[in-house]
């Protein structure tokens, strides 16, 4: 590899030892990759044969990723995958992102009990249905030389640090050019066009009656990528062709027309280091982008592009419907599905979670029933691998004690499995029998995965979201003391589902016959910790306010507990102390939203309190107080800024908008007005939790 006697230093050795790896295991493609400095990340450093593109895309892979490098890496194990399916059930995210056929292995590079990184190699599907003991000799043998390569660097103080981007090896066959001219001669006397393009796409070789096709000319062609200087031929089928022939190693065809209106066929031929092309006038072909089908293998379908942007959306669903809603909108027309549902079992009974094209009398006469056990002579069945019936005969075979209650002909059932345990199923259903191709099976068992990581989440953020609304709400007062002279009204609204919980709390403490405290707060944070602290918060607001501490003071003891209690989460709180007799409110504040103050046919006012520190911050912060006079029918309004956030807005100008929409009147019911001031929150999206106290004499 070095020529001319050059000493090899630690990368080329590892360049060598990796094109050694392809070419004596008989692989088409090999990537090297070696852990960052944190050990977090896998670097690809080198590789031979994979296109650019498809390089760049798996530069980097964490070592909890799911894929085969970091599965290798992280359990210190050979991960062998035979084919597209395989990879679809163990590593869904990455059948999506190469969707073509091949085998592979990856290994880890273990020194010592030192891990330095991995290397794959690729084989074409079906070539290679298990690794030869001949195979996995050599990859022990070369994976320990690369890693006491890498060990022998370390000690020496220079470390092999993996390159900013993937590095291409070449076999370097050096060539005459002679034998190139009489080649291309020789392909110029044929009618048909031939060409040869590098790993790169890049057009290393054109026959004469090739260019004619192209209308173009090899001057113009060589050195270039075909489908950027030719921008009528740069479509996705001619990308999948030119990947799935490169990745898959199989013959691949599609057609197009050139700007003359011909019709060409393309045919890619993949070897080592590229792609023999041969261009000809189509015949018969059914259309632009047509793919071949028969013994040529056919470039995946273009569907993948629509399930790669699905995998996007899914990992911000939140809901079973949620999911479900984006899997049909992706998957049903491209697949000609007509129903979908995800189902789940408990106590032995079927429970349909979300569903989209069933009818409800459909959903109503499934729902509940118990679980159908398959035919116990069917040793083949295992519940963590999809199955396909493309008839009713076909599921009665499997299931003899199925009930018919919808109109479908044809179903897949797609487990949806996490750690190799099922927690549900995703079913397909179709109104008339249909035939499932070997790439479609493949492209769903991947699907299958990508739903199961998304309904997981799902179900997890659901239990969770409900665990700290149960926790907030049961640290929330159940009910407002009645004091005379005093009308109270509170309202509480959990962020819309999809939002984090909040920390939201309001509370109204009665001191005396005459005197009470109006508290609202909004803990730091948006989990089950913030609505636990803001219990505490509440908890040690009351303690102080009944040992009859001003609301300053009430407000400095507080402030020192929290920050005791939880350093890292502040707390905006606001203190209303009201003395009915004196007709007064005396309030403090740590750094919460200014209340309003209405009365009938006065204009509102937000009230000015001189603001502290947040809870939490500083143990020796002080609260000054203000007053307020409190004559009959005023109304003091406390709220969080759930009410009042709005993206791109100022706080002053949404608190002088909610300012103007606060008239209180003589009569009108305290709970009416407090219900005027949130409808235009209830009727858009919530971002957070809204907490209203409202307080009139």
């Amino acid at each position: 590899m070095q020529g001319n006697g050059a000493p090899a230093t630690g990368s080329s050795l590892l360049d060598e030892l990796l094109v050694e790896a392809v070419v004596s295991t008989r692989a088409h493609i090999g990537c090297l990759y070696l852990l960052d400095e944190d050990g977090d990340v896998l670097k690809m450093d080198s590789q031979l044969g994979l296109p650019p593109m498809i390089a760049k895309a798996w530069a980097r892979v964490r070592t909890n990723d799911r894929a085969p490098i970091a599965t290798s890496v992280s359990e210190r194990r050979l991960v062998w995958v035979p084919d597209r399916e395989g990879l679809a059930r163990e590593f869904p995210s990455a059948a999506l992102s190469l969707p073509y056929d091949f085998a592979s292995a990856a290994h880890p590079l273990i020194s010592d009990g030192t891990i330095w990184g991995g290397f794959v190699l690729l084989w074409p599907a079906g070539r290679v249905s298990r690794l030869t003991q001949r195979q996995l000799d050599r990859m022990e043998d070369i994976g320990g030389q690369l890693a006491e390569v890498l060990q022998e660097a370390a000690e020496q103080g220079q470390p092999i640090r993996p390159v900013p981007r993937p590095r291409m090896l070449d076999p370097k066959r050096k060539a005459d050019p002679r034998p190139d001219l009489i080649a291309l001669d020789c392909l110029n006397r044929l009618p048909e066009g031939y060409g040869s393009l590098d790993v790169n796409g890049r057009v290393t070789l054109l026959s004469a009656p090739a260019a004619d096709l192209l209308l173009s000319s090899a001057s113009e062609l060589l050195g270039k990528r075909l489908g950027e200087a030719l921008p009528w031929i740069n479509a996705p089928a001619y990308e999948d062709a030119y990947r799935a022939a490169v990745v898959g190693r199989q013959v691949t065809h599609f057609t197009v027309r050139n700007p003359a209106g011909r019709q060409l066929s393309f045919r890619f031929f993949p070897g080592l280091s590229g792609i023999t092309v041969r261009i000809t006038p189509a015949v018969g072909a059914r259309g632009p982008g047509h793919l071949a089908t028969g013994a040529e293998r056919s470039v995946p379908n273009v569907a993948l592009h629509e399930i790669l942007h699905l995998a996007t959306k899914l990992s911000r669903a939140v809901t079973a419907q949620e999911v479900v809603d984006l899997v049909a909108d992706h998957v049903m027309p491209v697949y000609n599905v007509q129903a979908l549902a995800i189902l789940t079992s408990k106590g032995g009974r079927l429970r349909v979670d979300a569903s989209r094209g069933y009818s409800p009398q459909a959903i109503q006469e499934f729902d509940g029933r118990p679980v159908i056990p398959p035919d116990p002579a069917d040793h083949s069945f295992d519940a963590c691998q999809p199955t396909f019936f493309s008839t009713w005969d076909e599921l009665r075979k499997t299931y003899p004690g199925a009930v018919r209650s919808d109109d479908m002909s044809a179903w897949a059932f797609l487990p949806l499995v996490i750690s190799g345990h099922p927690i549900g199923t995703c079913v397909l259903a179709y109104n008339r029998p249909h035939q499932f191709s070997s790439s479609e099976r493949a492209t769903l068992t991947a699907l299958a995965g990508l739903i199961a990581q998304a309904y997981e989440r799902a179900r997890l953020y659901d239990v969770k979201h409900q665990l700290a609304q149960c926790l907030q709400k049961s640290l929330l007062p159940r009910r407002l003391p009645e004091i005379s002279g005093l009308e109270l009204a509170a309202h509480y609204l959990p962020a819309t589902p999809g939002m984090d919980i909040g920390g939201d709390f309001y509370d109204l403490i009665r001191l005396s016959d005459t005197m009470a405290a109006a508290v609202i707060g909004d803990v730091q944070g948006h989990d089950v910790t913030a609505a636990a602290l803001m219990g505490q918060v509440r908890t040690a607001i009351h303690a102080h306010a009944t040992s009859g501490a001003s609301p300053g003071e009430v407000l400095a003891r507080t402030n020192r507990l929290l920050s005791e209690l939880s350093p890292d989460r502040f707390t905006s709180c606001l203190y209303v102390h009201i003395d009915l007799r004196k007709r007064i409110a005396c309030l403090a504040s740590a750094g919460h939203l200014p209340p309003l103050f209405g009365r009938p046919g006065w204009r509102t006012e937000a009230i000015d309190s001189s603001p502290g520190l947040l809870l939490g911050v500083d143990p020796d912060s002080e609260y000054a107080t203000t007053e307020v006079p409190m004559p009959p029918g005023s109304v003091l309004a406390l709220y969080t800024d759930g009410l009042i956030e709005e993206p791109g807005r100022s706080i002053g100008e949404a608190i002088d908008d909610l300012a103007e929409r606060f008239m209180p009147s003589s009569g009108q019911p305290l709970h009416d007005l407090a219900e005027s001031l949130i409808k235009q929150a209830t009727a858009e999206q919530r971002m957070d939790d809204i907490a209203v106290l409202l307080c009139r004499t």
